[in-house]
């Protein structure tokens, strides 16, 4: 699998916002709009929508989603404890740490959803939807925790505020409870969800300042590693305890290493934070996934 041909147009977009911002008359009050439009409204309908239209089987999921939530855990424990480690916590301050930490354990879904049809078919994707329902919103949970927590707003009132963790809730209970969209609405909210990760990311382009991409390298450095190195080795350890079957090792490996999330950028800048440094994180974690994924599936090898 070409890997880089599959990031390639993720990358493209980030790349056309920035060129888009810097040369064009849209300028960064134009994007600050688009950043609103893709938050509140384009990002949480593509959620609700990928979560809710397939069904769970939560009988024969059970360990996958057991071993994806521990591997996300993971990556959750990790990227909080950095503070804490010798050397690293004395090169970046709480802010920085709050609005960045999601890098080191959000994913971007709609690769997610790609690579699942490549990997394994319609079966493939189906367990892919079950991780997006059951880990997105945990994962979403965790982001918003330590932000809320250093701008001093309340952690429960973010929650409920929160429209990514309000669609992905309520995309969960729907799926749960068997509710299916109508016919009728499935093309219009087709479209408003193809227009999500486009936008989102061209916006992360579009606050990228390359002068400060490696703003706070130490931070970056740490953060990418849990991402891209050592939650594929987690997820490893974990498909073994679990004794899963190839099929779900492998999607639980593609899982670890993805890039992560496009929508990092847009949640830490509409939170009050200073999203550059995240942007920058967003682009080399696309690149760096080219690398990551064919060393996270190189890994069933030695189940073997």
């Amino acid at each position: 699998m070409n890997y880089a041909a599959l990031l390639f147009p993720d990358f493209s977009l980030i790349l056309c916002g920035y060129l888009l911002c810097r040369f064009t008359m849209l300028n960064r009050t134009v994007w600050q709009q688009v950043e609103s439009l893709v938050y509140f409204f384009l990002f949480p309908v593509l959620l609700f929508q990928s979560i809710l239209r397939n069904p769970l089987d939560l009988g024969a999921s059970s360990h996958f989603i057991a071993a994806s939530l521990l591997v996300g855990a993971s990556g959750i424990a990790l990227s909080y404890s950095l503070p804490w480690w010798p050397w690293l916590g004395r090169r970046f301050d709480a802010r920085q740490h709050a609005a960045a930490a999601q890098i080191g354990f959000r994913f971007n879904g709609l690769i997610a959803l790609a690579l699942a049809e490549r990997l394994g078919g319609g079966p493939g994707v189906l367990l892919i939807a079950v991780i997006i329902g059951f880990c997105v919103p945990a994962f979403n949970i965790a982001a918003v925790w330590p932000m809320a927590r250093h701008s001093r707003t309340g952690f429960l009132r973010e929650l409920v505020r929160n429209p990514f963790i309000i669609a992905t809730t309520a995309g969960l209970a729907g799926n749960l409870v068997g509710l299916r969209l109508p016919s009728l609405l499935e093309p219009s909210l087709t479209s408003i969800s193809a227009a999500a990760t486009p936008l989102g990311l061209m916006a992360a382009g579009a606050g990228l300042q390359l002068h400060r991409l490696l703003e706070n390298r130490p931070l970056a450095l740490a953060l990418l590693s849990i991402r891209h190195l050592m939650l594929p080795v987690v997820a490893f350890g974990l498909s073994l305890a679990f004794a899963l079957p190839a099929e779900q090792t492998s999607l639980l490996l593609m899982f670890s290493a993805l890039p992560t999330a496009s929508s990092a950028y847009v949640l830490a800048t509409r939170m009050g934070y200073d999203g550059v440094p995240v942007a920058g994180m967003i682009t080399l974690s696309t690149l760096l996934a080219m690398l990551s994924l064919p060393f996270a599936l190189s890994l069933i090898r030695l189940a073997g």
